[in-house]
């Protein structure tokens, strides 16, 4: 992996994600706090689940203690997509195979090089949102596309 690849995988995770988000905030509440029986119960709690993750890995990378999110999803996580961004574009997203030393939920430590990190983060994140795009099916609305090509076509536009 190299440092351009990171960038682009970071970039499209993030543009993906706030696409579904967008789409999401377009149903009723009632819709997107149903409990649909997915691993995160409702389209909300799954996208809040992957703003979770985003924003502890960041804080993992970046040596920072994590503090909860303050404001709503839709605020705070393009916020926290805009940091990932500018990290990525930052000296230190250059150096993949540093280590980074960090603390899982249940306080147990771990390490991992930068570089499985960001395609963990990515790769989470992807999986999440398959999740909240079929439980967008059941409630009856069309997700918006999200695949990795979708991407690539509109950077070409």
């Amino acid at each position: 992996m190299t440092t351009e690849d990171a960038r682009n995988h970071l970039r499209y995770s993030g543009w993906a994600s706030r696409r579904l988000l967008d789409a999401a905030l377009q149903l009723p509440p009632d819709d997107l706090h149903r409990d649909l029986k997915v691993s995160h119960k409702s389209l909300f709690e799954t996208l809040n689940h992957i703003h979770f993750a985003d924003r502890i890995w960041l804080c993992r990378v970046l040596g920072e203690p994590y503090e909860p999110a303050q404001g709503a999803l839709e605020v705070e996580w393009p916020k926290l997509q805009r940091r990932w961004e500018e990290w990525a574009d930052s000296p230190g997203a250059s150096d993949l195979d540093r280590i980074i030393f960090y603390k899982d939920l249940k306080g147990n430590s771990h390490q991992a090089p930068l570089w499985q990190i960001i395609l963990h983060l990515v790769n989470h994140a992807t999986l999440h949102r398959g999740q909240a795009m079929a439980m967008m099916r059941q409630l009856g609305a069309a997700p918006p596309p999200t695949d990795l090509i979708f991407y690539y076509r509109e950077l070409q536009t």
